[in-house]
Protein backbone atom coordinates (compact mmCIF):
# COMPACT_ATOMS: atom_id res chain seq x y z
CA UNK A 1 0.00 0.00 0.00
CA UNK A 2 1.81 3.31 -0.56
CA UNK A 3 2.36 5.65 1.86
CA UNK A 4 -0.73 8.51 3.05
CA UNK A 5 -2.10 10.21 5.58
CA UNK A 6 -4.60 8.42 7.23
CA UNK A 7 -8.08 9.73 9.04
CA UNK A 8 -9.26 8.75 12.21
CA UNK A 9 -12.64 10.04 13.80
CA UNK A 10 -15.27 8.94 16.68
CA UNK A 11 -18.53 7.22 16.12
CA UNK A 12 -20.30 10.53 16.46
CA UNK A 13 -19.55 12.29 13.62
CA UNK A 14 -22.66 9.43 12.40
CA UNK A 15 -20.73 9.27 8.64
CA UNK A 16 -22.74 6.81 6.64
CA UNK A 17 -20.87 3.20 6.45
CA UNK A 18 -20.35 3.77 2.69
CA UNK A 19 -18.96 6.88 2.89
CA UNK A 20 -16.17 6.36 5.28
CA UNK A 21 -15.25 3.25 3.42
CA UNK A 22 -14.86 5.28 0.01
CA UNK A 23 -12.70 7.53 2.17
CA UNK A 24 -10.67 5.00 4.03
CA UNK A 25 -11.80 6.64 7.13
CA UNK A 26 -11.99 5.07 10.41
CA UNK A 27 -13.79 5.66 13.12
CA UNK A 28 -13.55 4.44 16.93
CA UNK A 29 -16.95 3.37 18.73
CA UNK A 30 -18.14 5.55 21.64
CA UNK A 31 -20.07 4.17 24.67
CA UNK A 32 -23.53 3.97 25.94
CA UNK A 33 -24.16 2.44 29.25
CA UNK A 34 -27.51 1.76 30.02
CA UNK A 35 -28.66 0.11 33.41
CA UNK A 36 -25.36 -1.85 33.79
CA UNK A 37 -24.32 -2.88 29.96
CA UNK A 38 -21.57 -1.07 28.41
CA UNK A 39 -22.47 -0.96 24.72
CA UNK A 40 -20.44 0.33 21.55
CA UNK A 41 -22.51 2.84 19.80
CA UNK A 42 -23.17 1.89 16.23
CA UNK A 43 -23.12 -1.51 16.59
CA UNK A 44 -24.41 -2.74 19.76
CA UNK A 45 -26.65 -0.91 20.70
CA UNK A 46 -29.67 0.90 18.24
CA UNK A 47 -31.56 3.69 18.21
CA UNK A 48 -34.91 2.19 18.72
CA UNK A 49 -33.74 0.45 21.68
CA UNK A 50 -32.11 3.53 23.11
CA UNK A 51 -35.37 5.61 22.34
CA UNK A 52 -37.46 3.37 24.01
CA UNK A 53 -34.95 3.46 27.32
CA UNK A 54 -35.39 6.96 27.29
CA UNK A 55 -39.10 7.17 27.26
CA UNK A 56 -38.88 4.62 30.09
CA UNK A 57 -36.94 6.61 32.03
CA UNK A 58 -34.50 3.99 32.44
CA UNK A 59 -30.58 5.09 33.24
CA UNK A 60 -28.85 5.81 30.44
CA UNK A 61 -25.16 7.48 30.01
CA UNK A 62 -21.95 7.99 27.87
CA UNK A 63 -18.45 6.76 28.09
CA UNK A 64 -15.66 8.27 25.77
CA UNK A 65 -13.07 5.39 24.34
CA UNK A 66 -10.57 4.58 26.53
CA UNK A 67 -7.09 5.41 25.70
CA UNK A 68 -6.41 1.89 24.66
CA UNK A 69 -9.38 1.14 22.19
CA UNK A 70 -7.32 4.80 20.47
CA UNK A 71 -4.14 3.03 20.59
CA UNK A 72 -4.92 -0.29 19.22
CA UNK A 73 -6.72 1.80 16.53
CA UNK A 74 -4.05 3.79 15.70
CA UNK A 75 -1.26 0.52 15.61
CA UNK A 76 -4.02 -1.08 13.17
CA UNK A 77 -3.90 2.13 10.89
CA UNK A 78 -0.48 1.81 10.93
CA UNK A 79 -0.47 -1.64 9.68
CA UNK A 80 -2.21 -0.79 6.96
CA UNK A 81 0.20 1.67 5.75
CA UNK A 82 -0.62 5.16 6.64
CA UNK A 83 2.50 6.89 7.85
CA UNK A 84 0.62 9.68 9.51
CA UNK A 85 -2.53 9.86 11.21
CA UNK A 86 -5.39 12.78 11.33
CA UNK A 87 -7.67 12.16 14.59
CA UNK A 88 -10.48 14.63 14.57
CA UNK A 89 -13.07 14.32 17.36
CA UNK A 90 -16.15 15.71 18.76
CA UNK A 91 -15.77 18.93 20.96
CA UNK A 92 -13.55 18.53 23.66
CA UNK A 93 -16.42 20.96 25.45
CA UNK A 94 -18.79 17.63 25.32
CA UNK A 95 -16.51 14.58 25.94
CA UNK A 96 -13.21 13.55 27.16
CA UNK A 97 -12.77 11.71 24.03
CA UNK A 98 -10.05 14.11 22.59
CA UNK A 99 -8.18 13.99 25.50
CA UNK A 100 -7.87 9.96 25.20
CA UNK A 101 -7.15 10.20 22.01
CA UNK A 102 -3.95 12.58 22.91
CA UNK A 103 -2.89 10.34 25.67
CA UNK A 104 -2.84 7.57 23.16
CA UNK A 105 -0.97 9.76 20.05
CA UNK A 106 1.73 9.76 22.54
CA UNK A 107 2.45 6.15 22.18
CA UNK A 108 1.35 5.43 18.59
CA UNK A 109 4.12 3.71 16.04
CA UNK A 110 3.39 6.75 13.65
CA UNK A 111 2.61 10.78 13.94
CA UNK A 112 -0.73 11.91 15.33
CA UNK A 113 -2.37 15.04 14.82
CA UNK A 114 -5.55 14.81 17.33
CA UNK A 115 -7.61 18.21 17.37
CA UNK A 116 -10.56 19.14 18.68
CA UNK A 117 -13.29 20.04 15.97
CA UNK A 118 -15.58 21.66 18.45
CA UNK A 119 -18.04 19.73 16.33
CA UNK A 120 -20.48 17.07 16.41
CA UNK A 121 -22.29 14.79 14.24
CA UNK A 122 -22.48 15.61 10.80
CA UNK A 123 -20.49 18.85 11.81
CA UNK A 124 -17.60 16.13 12.90
CA UNK A 125 -18.00 14.36 9.87
CA UNK A 126 -17.86 17.34 7.24
CA UNK A 127 -14.09 18.35 8.87
CA UNK A 128 -13.15 14.40 8.56
CA UNK A 129 -14.58 14.39 5.20
CA UNK A 130 -12.36 18.04 3.96
CA UNK A 131 -9.13 16.09 5.85
CA UNK A 132 -9.60 12.75 3.95
CA UNK A 133 -10.29 14.68 0.54
CA UNK A 134 -7.17 16.66 1.72
CA UNK A 135 -5.17 13.53 2.12
CA UNK A 136 -6.47 11.99 -1.15
CA UNK A 137 -4.84 14.44 -3.36
CA UNK A 138 -1.40 13.89 -1.61
CA UNK A 139 -2.03 16.15 1.24
CA UNK A 140 0.67 15.87 4.02
CA UNK A 141 -1.00 15.39 8.08
CA UNK A 142 -0.73 19.44 8.09
CA UNK A 143 -2.59 20.61 5.15
CA UNK A 144 -5.40 17.65 5.91
CA UNK A 145 -5.83 19.63 9.73
CA UNK A 146 -6.06 22.78 7.51
CA UNK A 147 -8.87 21.52 5.89
CA UNK A 148 -10.55 20.53 8.61
CA UNK A 149 -9.76 23.10 10.63
CA UNK A 150 -11.59 25.55 7.74
CA UNK A 151 -14.12 23.26 7.53
CA UNK A 152 -15.07 23.48 10.85
CA UNK A 153 -14.73 27.41 10.89
CA UNK A 154 -17.59 28.04 8.77
CA UNK A 155 -20.64 24.96 9.83
CA UNK A 156 -23.01 25.80 11.93
CA UNK A 157 -25.25 23.12 13.73
CA UNK A 158 -28.82 24.03 15.62
CA UNK A 159 -31.21 22.03 16.85
CA UNK A 160 -34.52 21.79 18.27
CA UNK A 161 -35.38 19.65 21.06
CA UNK A 162 -38.64 18.41 22.90
CA UNK A 163 -37.19 19.18 26.40
CA UNK A 164 -34.00 20.32 28.18
CA UNK A 165 -34.83 17.38 30.28
CA UNK A 166 -32.36 15.48 28.70
CA UNK A 167 -29.25 17.77 28.48
CA UNK A 168 -29.49 18.68 31.69
CA UNK A 169 -29.67 15.06 33.15
CA UNK A 170 -26.44 14.54 30.88
CA UNK A 171 -24.86 18.06 32.10
CA UNK A 172 -24.38 19.31 28.68
CA UNK A 173 -26.27 22.44 29.64
CA UNK A 174 -26.45 23.94 33.02
CA UNK A 175 -29.44 24.21 35.70
CA UNK A 176 -30.20 27.95 34.53
CA UNK A 177 -29.86 27.22 30.75
CA UNK A 178 -32.83 24.39 31.63
CA UNK A 179 -34.98 26.88 33.07
CA UNK A 180 -34.58 28.51 29.51
CA UNK A 181 -37.21 26.18 27.97
CA UNK A 182 -39.26 25.07 30.84
CA UNK A 183 -41.68 27.82 31.36
CA UNK A 184 -45.07 27.75 29.58
CA UNK A 185 -44.11 24.79 27.74
CA UNK A 186 -41.96 26.86 25.66
CA UNK A 187 -39.78 25.07 23.17
CA UNK A 188 -36.06 25.92 22.65
CA UNK A 189 -34.03 26.32 19.98
CA UNK A 190 -30.22 25.72 20.47
CA UNK A 191 -26.62 25.78 18.80
CA UNK A 192 -23.51 24.58 18.75
CA UNK A 193 -21.00 27.64 19.93
CA UNK A 194 -17.54 27.47 20.62
CA UNK A 195 -18.14 23.53 21.25
CA UNK A 196 -21.27 24.49 23.82
CA UNK A 197 -24.63 23.51 23.38
CA UNK A 198 -26.30 27.14 23.83
CA UNK A 199 -29.65 28.41 24.02
CA UNK A 200 -30.96 30.38 20.72
CA UNK A 201 -34.33 30.81 21.01
CA UNK A 202 -37.66 30.48 22.58
CA UNK A 203 -40.84 29.44 20.23
CA UNK A 204 -44.62 28.50 21.90
CA UNK A 205 -45.06 25.70 19.90
CA UNK A 206 -43.21 22.58 18.49
CA UNK A 207 -44.52 23.66 14.78
CA UNK A 208 -43.29 27.36 15.04
CA UNK A 209 -39.99 25.63 16.42
CA UNK A 210 -39.01 23.50 13.89
CA UNK A 211 -40.55 26.66 11.34
CA UNK A 212 -38.06 28.80 12.88
CA UNK A 213 -35.53 26.59 12.45
CA UNK A 214 -36.31 25.94 8.40
CA UNK A 215 -35.76 30.06 8.41
CA UNK A 216 -32.35 29.97 10.49
CA UNK A 217 -30.84 27.14 8.37
CA UNK A 218 -31.86 28.81 4.61
CA UNK A 219 -30.90 31.92 6.04
CA UNK A 220 -27.32 30.92 7.12
CA UNK A 221 -26.98 28.76 3.98
CA UNK A 222 -27.84 31.66 1.88
CA UNK A 223 -26.79 31.19 -2.06
CA UNK A 224 -23.42 29.73 -0.92
CA UNK A 225 -22.45 26.14 -1.64
CA UNK A 226 -23.08 24.38 0.99
CA UNK A 227 -23.74 20.77 2.38
CA UNK A 228 -26.55 20.01 4.50
CA UNK A 229 -26.76 17.56 7.57
CA UNK A 230 -30.53 16.49 8.84
CA UNK A 231 -30.84 14.83 11.98
CA UNK A 232 -33.33 13.62 13.86
CA UNK A 233 -33.97 10.54 16.80
CA UNK A 234 -37.33 8.92 16.53
CA UNK A 235 -38.61 11.66 14.26
CA UNK A 236 -38.60 10.53 10.90
CA UNK A 237 -41.24 12.28 9.12
CA UNK A 238 -40.11 15.86 10.72
CA UNK A 239 -37.02 15.34 9.37
CA UNK A 240 -37.93 13.73 6.04
CA UNK A 241 -40.15 16.84 5.73
CA UNK A 242 -37.43 19.63 6.53
CA UNK A 243 -34.93 18.45 4.46
CA UNK A 244 -37.75 18.29 1.46
CA UNK A 245 -38.27 21.94 2.40
CA UNK A 246 -34.55 22.93 2.34
CA UNK A 247 -34.11 21.69 -1.31
CA UNK A 248 -36.15 24.15 -2.46
CA UNK A 249 -35.05 26.99 -0.55
CA UNK A 250 -31.83 26.55 -0.45
CA UNK A 251 -30.05 27.47 -4.18
CA UNK A 252 -26.64 26.48 -3.55
CA UNK A 253 -27.12 23.11 -1.92
CA UNK A 254 -24.67 20.72 -2.74
CA UNK A 255 -25.14 17.33 -0.71
CA UNK A 256 -28.21 16.85 1.84
CA UNK A 257 -27.45 14.23 4.45
CA UNK A 258 -30.35 12.85 6.34
CA UNK A 259 -30.14 10.53 9.44
CA UNK A 260 -30.88 9.45 12.35
CA UNK A 261 -28.15 10.63 15.26
CA UNK A 262 -26.73 7.47 17.05
CA UNK A 263 -27.25 6.15 20.74
CA UNK A 264 -24.89 8.73 22.32
CA UNK A 265 -26.05 11.99 21.03
CA UNK A 266 -29.41 10.20 21.67
CA UNK A 267 -29.02 9.78 24.85
CA UNK A 268 -28.13 13.33 25.75
CA UNK A 269 -30.66 14.72 23.85
CA UNK A 270 -34.01 12.53 23.44
CA UNK A 271 -36.88 11.30 21.30
CA UNK A 272 -38.20 14.44 18.92
CA UNK A 273 -34.26 15.62 18.50
CA UNK A 274 -34.41 17.39 15.36
CA UNK A 275 -30.83 19.38 14.08
CA UNK A 276 -29.49 20.61 11.26
CA UNK A 277 -25.57 20.84 10.39
CA UNK A 278 -24.96 23.82 7.31
CA UNK A 279 -20.87 23.13 5.92
CA UNK A 280 -20.02 25.74 2.83
CA UNK A 281 -17.74 24.12 1.09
Amino acid sequence: MSRHVAIVTDSTAYLPQRTMERHGITAVPLTVVLGDQALEEGTEISTRSLAQALQKRRPVTTSRPSPQVFAETYRKVAESGATGIVSLHLSAELSGTHDAAVVAAREAPVPVRVVDTGMVAMALGFCALAAAEAAETGGTADEAVTAAEKRAAGTSAYFYVDTLDFLRRGGRIGAAQALFGSALAVKPLLQLRGGRIEPLEKVRTASRAIARLEEIVADRAGSAHVDIAVHHLAAPDRASALADRLRARVPGLADLHVSEVGAVIGAHTGPGLLGVVVSPR
